[in-house]
């Protein structure tokens, strides 16, 4: 965590012991872009390298909502707010997707929102091969609306990195 720092986020509440001890934050505190890596390594961990996924278009909202501390135990959680064709890629699906990151409890159990984005990623659409069967059985006012799904994925708890 304070070699990430030291190397990208150099600020001194992030790499000063004795300062970041005597300040509001009371010690040293992760980096943003820290607690960002981890969510994304979770992410990479536990859904892309399962899912059929492409690059991203971006992120739209990333917020830091409470400081990280070496130590933590942190869980994420991704939810599916919806999906479409995407219009500039061709062959793949936006999903538009919700971030979290939360600090657990001695017990295991959510305490605390310490990060959360709002981002979407472009996945290969499933290929649709149509039934003729099921064509000629189904009456045209039978036929169901597109629905979008929501779903949500979990990690397992992984902790901050060690403060040297």
């Amino acid at each position: 965590m304070v070699a990430f720092a030291r190397r990208f986020d150099p600020q001194w509440y992030h790499v000063d012991q004795e300062l970041a001890a005597a300040s509001r934050h009371g010690g040293v505190i992760a980096s943003g872009f820290y607690t960002v890596s981890l969510f994304m390594r979770a992410y990479v961990d536990h859904l892309l390298s399962r899912a059929a996924a492409d690059a991203s278009p971006g992120l739209e909202e990333l917020r830091w909502l409470a400081p990280v501390r070496a130590g933590d135990r942190l869980a994420v959680r991704v939810d599916v707010m919806g999906a479409r064709p995407s219009t500039a890629r061709p062959g793949l699906g936006t999903a538009t997707l919700t971030g979290t990151m939360l600090r657990l409890g001695p017990d295991g159990r959510p305490q605390q929102e310490v990060l959360r984005t709002r981002f979407r990623g472009w996945f290969a659409l499933r290929p649709t091969e149509a039934d003729p069967t099921e064509a000629d059985a189904a009456e045209p006012d039978q036929t169901e609306p597109d629905q979008t799904e929501t779903s949500a994925t979990r990690t397992e708890p992984t902790r901050t990195g060690p403060t040297g």
